[in-house]
C-alpha cells in the first residue's frame, strides 16, 4: 500500500519536469497523509493541468464523502473491476507528484519506518485516479494512488508498493481519450528496483502531525544540512 509520502521539491522544478500549468506556489511537505491535499496533474483540452486534490477518492455516486478514508489506494490487479475506480480508470487518470514514500517494517513487534526514493533523488509521479463529488452545494476533487506488487527492493519490508510511472509513459496515462483498459493496466508495473534506494528514518514520521524535514533524514547518518535542503527545494 501507500499511506504516507513526501513532496519537498519547489514548484518551478516540478513544472519544468512534468510540463503542467499551475499558477500557485506550494509549501514543502515532508510527511503527507491521507485526507490531506496533494498535487495532481491531469490532462484537459490538450493541456496538462496541476490541481490540489484531497487524497482519498470519493466516487461521484457516494452519499458520504467520508468513504474517501477507505479509498486512498486502488489495487492495480482489480482497479478495472471495482465500481469505485473503473470509470475513473477510463477517463480520469492523473499523476500524483512525490519525491519519496514511506513504508514500515515490523521487527520484534515494532514498526520501523523507511523512506524509498529514486536512486537519483529526482521527483516522480505515482499513477493516480481522480473524481469530482458534488452534493449539497459542496464540490470535492479527490484522488487515489494505485498500488502493485512490491519490487525486489521494497518487498523486504512490504508486499505492495505504489505504481511509479516512468516519464515516457506519462502521456499515455494522462490521455483522457485512451480507453483501452487492457493497455492502461499494462502500465501498472513495479518500478525497477535497481533504479530506487531505501533507508531507515526516524519514528518521528509515524505521526502525521510531524511534517518536518527530519522525517526524511536517514537514521544513523548525516542530517540533511542547509545545502541539502536548499537543493531539494529548488
Amino acid at each position: 500500500m501507500c499511506g504516507r509520502f513526501s513532496l519537498a521539491v519547489g514548484i518551478e522544478q516540478l513544472r519544468s519536469l512534468f510540463k503542467f500549468v499551475f499558477e500557485e506556489d506550494i509549501a514543502p511537505r515532508f510527511n503527507i497523509a491521507p485526507n490531506q491535499a496533494v498535487l495532481t496533474v491531469f490532462e484537459a483540452e490538450g493541456k496538462r493541468i496541476g490541481k490540489m486534490m484531497k487524497w482519498g477518492l470519493v466516487p461521484s455516486w457516494a452519499d458520504d464523502p467520508k468513504i474517501g478514508w477507505k479509498m486512498i489506494n486502488a489495487r492495480a490487479e482489480t482497479v478495472d473491476e471495482k465500481p469505485s475506480f473503473r470509470r475513473a480508470l477510463k477517463r480520469r487518470r492523473c499523476l500524483i507528484l512525490a519525491d519519496g514514500f514511506y513504508e514500515w517494517k515490523t521487527v520484534e513487534g515494532k514498526k520501523i519506518p523507511y523512506r524509498i526514493t529514486l536512486r537519483d533523488g529526482q521527483p516522480f509521479a505515482f499513477a493516480g485516479l481522480w473524481e469530482t463529488w458534488e452534493k449539497r452545494g459542496e464540490t470535492l476533487y479527490t484522488c487515489t494512488i494505485i498500488t502493485t506488487t512490491a519490487n525486489e527492493l521494497v518487498k523486504g519490508i512490504h508486499d505492495r508498493m505504489p505504481v511509479i510511472l516512468p516519464q515516457d509513459w506519462h502521456d499515455a496515462w494522462l490521455d483522457p481519450h485512451l480507453e483501452d483498459t487492457d493497455y492502461v493496466k499494462s502500465l501498472l508495473q513495479p518500478y525497477p528496483a535497481e533504479e530506487m534506494k531505501m533507508y531507515e528514518v526516524s519514528t518521528i514520521v509515524n505521526s502525521p502531525k510531524n511534517d518536518v524535514i527530519e522525517c526524511m533524514e536517514p537514521v544513523n547518518g548525516e542530517k540533511m544540512g542547509e545545502n541539502d535542503a536548499s537543493n531539494h527545494l529548488v
